[in-house]
């Protein structure tokens, strides 16, 4: 069990070292993760496993929700989706329709897409900084 307490000790350094962005960015990446185990979960009728995952991502969407500034016009735009995607997990917990994580799933990719794109510009718009 040795290499798996590293992988664990290499993970929370990443958080604990991640930007602000990064860590939007490891939150995406978590959610589609769990919905993406939840879909499985729901074709080989595991519903133990189905809904602990689920109520993974529906934690990771609520901590996104958290994190939004209400003072910017973009949270509030956000802000019903995560709540429409959040509801839809819901849904999907109780009625075993796989078509609503494939939906939530795809907002999520399309977030984490969009949310990737904005760290790289962002990222390349940095000032440099001198040695000296």
């Amino acid at each position: 069990m040795i290499p798996n307490k590293a992988y664990q000790a290499y993970q929370n350094n990443a958080v604990q070292t991640a930007s602000g962005g990064e860590l939007t960015l490891m939150l995406y990446n978590g959610c589609v993760k769990f919905i993406k185990r939840a879909m499985k979960d729901m074709e080989e009728n595991n519903y133990e496993n189905k809904n602990t995952n689920i109520q993974k991502a529906q934690r990771i969407i609520q901590e996104l929700m958290v994190t939004l500034d209400p003072n910017v016009e973009l949270s509030k735009q956000i802000m019903p989706l995560y709540d429409y995607m959040y509801r839809r997990l819901t849904e999907a917990n109780t009625s075993n329709e796989i078509a609503y994580l494939e939906e939530v799933h795809e907002f999520v990719v399309e977030f984490r897409d969009t949310w990737k794109q904005v760290l790289q510009k962002a990222k390349h718009h940095e000032p440099k900084r001198s040695n000296g």
